[in-house]
């Protein structure tokens, strides 16, 4: 019985890391798509053009049904350190699988 335990056990790893390999393959793909945009966003967040936007958002000058949430201090700040966060996990696994 111990042999076939130890079958169903390595046929379960099996599958878990297959699905598990093509969701990262996946999220990955998706990841590297969002570079360039994630790059343009860095260099908008806080630029003459931010703090504008900004200015006009305060004063009521846009549209009421605008989504701004690239307006919120919070939301691009977070979403760069997390960026950011996410490259240092992918450096270190790669330097983990080098060894």
């Amino acid at each position: 019985m111990e042999q076939i335990e130890r079958i169903k056990s390595m046929e379960d790893i099996l599958n878990r890391s297959v699905e598990g390999c093509a969701a990262l393959d996946e999220a990955l793909e998706q990841f590297l798509a969002l570079r360039e945009g994630i790059r343009a966003l860095n260099e908008y967040y806080g630029s003459d053009s931010w703090f504008f936007d900004l200015d006009c958002d305060r004063a009521g000058l846009l549209p009421s049904g605008l989504r701004r949430g690239v307006l919120s201090e919070d939301a691009v700040y977070d979403l760069l350190t997390d960026y950011h966060a996410l490259w240092a996990r992918i450096r270190e696994l790669a330097a983990e699988s080098a060894e």
